[in-house]
């Protein structure tokens, strides 16, 4: 009997291959490593939490509302509130609508091929001609303009979608500090771990949007159409966000003779993973919102090692950017090993080579990445 064996990669990072496959994670498992990706997911776990609950609050009561000036408030309009938006001490939502909107611009998973079925066109047309019935200024603008209200619903499809993605991701984020600060997780892989248990337990959840109007509700997204957390929404997420994202007014021109922007949405690598931590700050950055909007909350125990460090609180919001990134790259982590075909540490040789092809498809993701940044 012949044996066979299982080929030796030549991939330019088998080394993290390798590592995977050993139970290990992308990011070194450090003691300050460790400190700051727990430390950073607690502060975004809190701005998570009100990030979804606006999200769902916009999908849910502002549905075809056209000019939504108070979209932010969720409901609770006051002069106290409106002088606090004004003078920005508020949470960034914004940044929130950014990623809901760059998730819609890629698309992927089973909600856009949803949103383009005549299943949504139905009900979206349902809704439409309740809500507009009394108003003959909307009349005369779905006549005109058949797509433009639909189109309003797809978003808001997205808004909702991705409010109840960030809900889940919340408790994960928070239980993770919880945990820590009680002694229960003492390592990157125990990180890794708890994130993926996470994302397993929400996987088959169900992802269903619907809106009252006049005491009826109309269901956008019903619960029989079949989409779920992680295929529908965690994927397209990590793909959108993670990878691909979208090109920084600013720092990119969008000039087409300037070929300094890809034609190809999927070689976009703009995402979390690929970000240069520096420009944080910059004017018309959207993750420097999201890194305002973390400062406020960061655990005490990270503020120090900031402070400890070079320049201080001076340049904090590019030390928080890259604890952000040494985090998402242990959520990716997470991501990778549920997604797998088989278990990494696997003893069979054919589901051996199966985890290796899917394990390189990877790694030629990573190759223009900040991997061998966070490894320092």
């Amino acid at each position: 009997m012949v044996k066979t064996y299982l080929k030796v990669s030549t991939h330019p990072l088998k080394a993290y291959i390798e590592r995977l496959k050993t139970g290990d994670a992308l990011l070194p498992d450090t003691k300050d490593n460790l400190i700051e990706v727990v430390g950073i997911l607690k502060s975004y776990g809190i701005v998570l939490e009100a990030y979804y609950q606006n999200l769902i609050y916009i999908a849910e009561h502002q549905f075809l509302v056209l000019f939504p000036f108070f979209k932010y408030f969720n409901g609770e309009v006051s002069l106290k509130k409106l002088l606090r938006h004004w003078w920005h001490d508020r949470i960034n939502f914004e940044y929130a609508e950014y990623c809901m909107k760059t998730m819609l611009w890629h698309g992927g998973g089973g909600l856009e091929t949803y949103l383009d079925s005549p299943e949504f066109t139905d009900a979206a047309q349902k809704a439409i001609q309740t809500k507009i019935k009394n108003n003959w200024l909307m009349q005369g603008l779905h006549r005109v303009f058949p797509e433009f209200l639909p189109e309003q619903i797809r978003q808001q499809a997205y808004y909702s979608t991705l409010g109840q993605f960030w809900q889940v991701m919340s408790e994960i984020f928070l239980t993770l500090s919880d945990y820590y600060d009680h002694g229960k997780i003492q390592s990157i892989p125990q990180v890794v771990e708890h994130i993926q248990m996470g994302l397993v337990a929400a996987a088959n959840q169900p992802i269903t949007y619907a809106v009252t109007i006049e005491g009826e509700v109309y269901e956008i997204i019903p619960e029989s159409v079949g989409l779920t957390f992680l295929p529908d929404a965690g994927v397209p997420y990590v793909e959108s966000i993670f990878f691909r994202g979208t090109p920084f007014f600013g720092t990119t021109s969008y000039n087409a003779q300037a070929y300094q922007i890809s034609p190809d949405q999927s070689r976009f690598n703009y995402g979390a993973l690929y970000a240069d931590p520096l420009p944080v700050g910059g004017g018309g950055i959207p993750p420097t919102l999201l890194m305002q909007d973390m400062r406020h909350f960061l655990p005490e125990y990270l503020r120090d090692i900031y402070c400890h460090k070079l320049r201080g609180e001076d340049d904090l919001l590019v030390k928080i950017c890259q604890s952000f990134q040494k985090s998402m790259f242990c959520v990716t982590t997470a991501v990778i090993r549920g997604l797998a075909p088989y278990p990494l540490d696997t003893a069979d040789l054919d589901q051996q080579r199966a985890n290796q092809s899917y394990l390189e498809n990877w790694m030629d993701r990573f190759l223009d990445s900040a991997l061998h940044d966070v490894q320092a």
